[in-house]
């Protein structure tokens, strides 16, 4: 394969590369692997071995036996690197210490404050709260298994409070995400060193597979490679100032 396709719920590094890590991604509520597709084929691409873990509301640990079992496995590289999106970017932030996860990445987190959307109550709604990216609205309508409706679905009650992990975090959230206000999942890493805050401008609730989802990728990827270089996450570009500087 020299594409990082495996699919459809495990993408590889290209045929002769070398993989750099583990990034172990759980979808959100009424999510399938359909919606990963891209993403998935787009980081192992940069040789990062994707693999895809179904996230249970009613089975948070079965979920949680499959992840453990795949933090485990010898024979896929570190660092590991747990990613949710939705309820899975709540659960990571909960489970990621516990599985011994090397980071997570907090992608548009489900809210704790309520159980429902306040006023999204038809497909069309929902769809423009999830995203605007025509190509990945074309999967959801496309996609039989996925579950329309879902993020009316209630979190836990123990999950009221969202946990903040200890080891080195991304945090990636759109300022035009309705579903979850941006301040409200942004709060909890306010002061937190270990952790890196990015907003999405103009991103929605699926803010991995929005319009701006190479720029995301990207930074993700970026994150990734710091990973790579220490828990500090050492900036590997970084902006030189010209001031004084002469031709």
């Amino acid at each position: 394969m020299s594409t990082g396709e495996r699919g459809p719920d495990a993408w590889d590094e290209p045929t002769g590369a070398v993989p750099r890590g583990t990034l172990i991604v759980v979808p959100g509520r009424g999510e399938t692997t359909a919606q990963y597709q891209r993403f998935g084929r787009r980081i192992a691409a940069e040789s990062w071995k994707v693999r895809l873990v179904a996230l249970d509301l009613d089975d948070t640990e079965g979920s949680r036996t499959v992840l453990e079992k795949l933090v485990a496995d010898e024979s896929l590289p570190a660092p590991k690197v747990l990613l949710g999106a939705d309820t899975g970017a709540s659960w990571v932030g909960r489970v990621a210490d516990d599985v011994h996860a090397d980071a997570a990445i907090i992608a548009g987190a489900a809210s704790a404050s309520s159980a429902s959307w306040a006023g999204v109550d038809d497909w069309a709604a929902e769809l423009d709260a999830r995203s605007a990216c025509p190509v990945h609205r074309g999967v959801l309508e496309g996609d039989s298994a996925f579950e329309r409706g879902a993020l009316n679905l209630p979190l836990p009650r123990d999950w009221e409070a969202p946990v903040v992990p200890e080891q080195p975090t991304l945090v990636l959230h759109g300022d035009a995400d309705t579903v979850t206000a941006l301040d409200e999942a942004v709060a909890p890493y306010a002061g937190v060193p270990h952790a890196v805050v990015k907003v999405v401008h103009g991103g929605r609730h699926d803010v991995l597979n929005d319009a701006t989802h190479r720029a995301v990728a990207a930074t993700i990827v970026l994150f990734l490679e710091s990973l790579r270089l220490g828990r500090d996450l050492p900036a590997i570009v970084s902006e030189l100032a010209l001031d004084g500087v002469t031709a």
